[in-house]
């Protein structure tokens, strides 16, 4: 057993969750300067004290033995975070999991979106909307092509998507460069923010990827607005390219302005926000696009959407709880990443890990692995 990396995480893990020594100790069963010994590296723990110790952090074993490799070429804006070294671990740790089996499988996939290129586009906007164009393309997919499912599209040219579920309204993603493990794209997908919103995360990181690799540094927390937009605008083109909206757009001229946006949401798999934002930008209508959707929602719904809330048409009693759905809206089934699982079934089958480590990549406990093993079908 390591000490040292058993001290380091319980220190981690324990200032993460706002305990004390004394708290730790009382929790686990043992007095507190037993837990002191531990957690400064001068005394090993007994198998049931180790046991006791993860219960009491509310963590598997694994999480406090196994040393983590610090990522640093991240982008990872939110500053004031309390899971954030948290979250960088299990991050981490995902992508040694994914390593691991690519390896093992010989099944490391390029990232096909290197090759996209610009030539000729002043930075910013302009920049990032050829940029995004630029992208597709170099996918195979053609100005006509609607992306049925974003993960899958990552995933299948070298961008290593982990939908991850943290209780934050402020947090919606982070990235990882290649020199650090990556590409990947880490997407919260909370109950709380809506799928499309999962969606558009990911390839706004996708436009991070691209446009800013230069600014991929754990310890940068600055937002900048500039970069931010510029990912933005990557993202709506990426998802809705400038021809086909525009062609759906004027398509859908005989519907209300509220059923017109809702229509064209739901066809590129977007919120609601995004139409609205590429209606102001592309057309006479303006800013007055917003006023016109309120005032439109209001009539029909009875009410006025606040700044935060993302709304749905039909209501109910668990929707009217939660601040961010959609109207006709998606559901989760319409965001899965699902390489790292085919990755894990391969690997079991083939006898190269166990069930057990099976379990630890995909951040299972055992039996749960168990049940997934036994419902594989051909």
């Amino acid at each position: 057993m390591d000490n040292a990396t058993l001290a380091h995480n319980l220190r981690r893990l324990r200032d993460e969750k706002g305990l004390s020594q004394a708290q730790v100790a009382e929790r686990t069963g043992i007095s507190r300067v037993a837990y002191r010994n531990i957690e400064t590296g001068t005394a090993a723990p007994r198998t049931g004290t180790l046991t006791s110790l993860a219960a009491a952090l509310g963590v598997r074993i694994p999480d406090l033995m196994v040393e983590v490799h610090p990522l640093r070429a991240v982008r990872f804006r939110q500053k004031h975070m309390t899971s954030r070294e948290q979250l960088l671990v299990r991050v981490s740790r995902w992508l040694e999991g994914y390593a691991e089996l690519e390896g093992l499988l010989g099944e490391k996939k390029a990232f096909a979106f290197a090759k996209a290129r610009v030539t000729g586009a002043a930075q910013g906007v302009e920049h990032a909307m050829k940029l995004a164009e630029a992208a597709r393309h170099s996918v195979g997919l053609s100005p006509e092509d609607s992306i049925r499912d974003v993960c899958e599209l990552l995933e299948d040219n070298g961008v290593k998507v982990y939908p991850l579920s943290l209780a934050s309204e402020g947090f919606f993603g982070l990235s990882v460069a290649p020199e650090d493990g990556g590409p990947a794209v880490v997407v919260n997908v909370w109950e709380r923010i809506s799928v499309e919103r999962w969606i558009f995360t990911a390839a706004h990181e996708l436009g991070h990827l691209l446009l800013h690799l230069d600014a991929y540094r754990v310890d940068d927390s600055t937002e900048d607005k500039a970069e931010e937009k510029e990912a933005d605008i990557f993202a709506s083109y990426f998802l809705m390219p400038a021809g086909v909206f525009a062609h759906a757009w004027q398509e859908t001229r005989g519907l209300s302005f509220l059923e017109r946006v809702l229509k064209v949401k739901r066809l590129f798999r977007v919120s609601y926000r995004t139409v609205l934002h590429r209606v102001q930008d592309t057309t006479s209508i303006g800013k007055s696009v917003w006023g016109r959707f309120q005032a439109e929602y209001r009539e029909r719904y009875g009410r006025t959407l606040a700044v935060t809330e993302e709304p749905q048409g039909l209501k109910s009693a668990m929707a009217e709880a939660h601040s961010a759905h959609e109207p006709d809206r998606l559901t989760p089934h319409e965001f899965n990443g699902d390489r790292l699982r085919l990755l894990v079934r391969e690997a079991i089958e083939k006898e190269l890990i166990t069930i057990g480590r099976g379990a630890e990549i995909l951040g299972m406990d055992l039996l749960e692995m168990r049940k997934l093993v036994a419902s594989w079908v051909e």
